[in-house]
């Protein structure tokens, strides 16, 4: 990587782990503290510890004198939040980075966790794009996932958003569940376009071993559907889509233009960004850094880091790690990875060991190699990209990964 890059992609994006929960769903390994169905005082005083120390995280962090250009409530389950703690941390993030003029602020909501006041307090706040958990259109997935709400609390959910006049606002789908039919997915699918959301992610369940689902479940195996089955999703879900007029410009993510999500885009794209929170990552200064997973290990850690003024000891990822997680990253864009942009970073010799790698897998039809050219007054700018074909290079991402990483890792 050329030497001046670690100054000039200064951290303007953050992540912000709000982990209170209602119940845990039966496919989740985040870190999370489960709150039950009903307020009571201990949950009041939790909500305010944690968003206390939240904010002296945030507080001794280093600032770089670059203003936020996003922030991003995940969860956990942030509508759990009263508003004026959510109030509390934007302007701390105001007030220790500057927030841009015109950030997105996305917040992560459950329907069922919210009222038309609260959501207008969220938005009054500042927060101006919603992301709405719904995961499936059928009672009976969404009792079998653990999910606290039912198909009329994601209508009702949605009604309170269009009162509330919150336009940009996604849904979160998963295909691949128990039990799930290749039927219930298409209507569920045709549900979402319907709602008209602005954005929709669709991902495929994944089996983490410390979960229900995973300690309870076989990949593959009955009453999960087959791969070729949850294929047949994915391959469904992107014909849908697409015909609807969203954009498939990431393996899991389709937007109406100009609504990509741009705070994970700037994962996708390798920048850096800060976050901040119990279990959250971050990646400043070529560090990357996870913190603690439980409440009490991350307020202990939360007193150390103040006691050494914000310094974190961890090393810089290798330049070999850089190279695989701009590889790894830039390929679930639809747009591919530049690579004359590759060659400023990691030298020109590194473009015949990735086309002696991916060259099998053009012949397959699952990745292309695209020239594309740009115009600006007089200059004309010629740029070589790679890039996965959609669907099926989507589909065989892992396989053409694995690959990479064996070649150049």
């Amino acid at each position: 990587m050329a030497q001046d890059s670690v100054k000039t992609d200064l951290p303007r994006f953050a992540y912000i782990h709000i982990p209170f929960c209602r119940r845990r769903c039966y496919y989740c390994d985040f870190p999370i503290s489960v709150l039950g169905n009903k307020t009571n005082i201990n949950t009041s005083i939790s909500i305010a510890e944690y968003v206390e120390v939240l904010c002296q995280e945030i507080a001794v962090a280093p600032g770089f004198g670059q203003p936020l250009e996003t922030v991003f409530f995940g969860g956990g389950t942030p509508s759990l939040l009263p508003v004026k703690y959510l109030e509390r941390i934007l302007e701390t993030l105001s007030q220790c980075f500057g927030i841009a003029s015109d950030a997105e602020i996305s917040m992560e909501m459950d329907p069922g966790t919210f009222t038309l006041e609260q959501l207008q307090g969220y938005l009054q706040a500042g927060v101006n794009r919603v992301s709405l958990g719904v995961q499936a259109f059928e009672d009976e997935l969404l009792q079998l996932c653990g999910r606290s709400h039912s198909v009329s609390d994601i209508f009702a959910a949605v009604d309170l958003i269009r009162q509330a006049g919150a336009d940009n606002f996604s849904i979160d789908l998963i295909s691949g569940l128990p039990h799930q039919t290749l039927e219930q997915w298409q209507a569920s699918v045709e549900s979402a376009i319907a709602l008209s959301p602005k954005h929709l992610s669709c991902y495929d369940l994944v089996l983490e071993p410390v979960t229900a689902f995973g300690k309870q479940y076989q990949p593959g195996e009955t009453p999960l559907p087959t791969d070729e089955m949850t294929a047949q999703m994915y391959r469904l879900a992107q014909q849908m889509l697409t015909r609807a007029g969203y954009e498939h410009y990431e393996i899991s993510n389709y937007a109406q233009e100009g609504y990509q999500c741009r705070h994970n885009r700037a994962y996708w794209e390798n920048r850096a960004f800060y976050g901040f929170g119990m279990g959250a990552a971050s990646y400043v200064r070529r560090q990357r850094f996870t913190r603690p997973r439980t409440r009490v290990e991350y307020y202990a850690w939360v007193q150390q880091l103040k006691e050494n003024r914000g310094a974190i000891d961890c090393p810089e990822t290798s330049e070999c790690d850089r190279l695989l997680e701009t590889l790894m990253l830039g390929l679930r864009l639809a747009q591919g990875v530049d690579l004359s942009q590759l060659c400023q970073q990691f030298g020109e010799e590194i473009l015949e060991k990735i086309w002696t790698c991916l060259h099998p897998y053009t012949q397959q039809g699952w990745v292309e190699w695209i020239t594309t050219e740009s115009r600006d007054d007089s200059q004309l700018t010629i740029r070589n990209k790679i890039r996965l074909t959609d669907p099926e290079g989507f589909l065989f991402s892992n396989t053409i990964l694995a690959a990479l990483f064996e070649r150049l890792g």
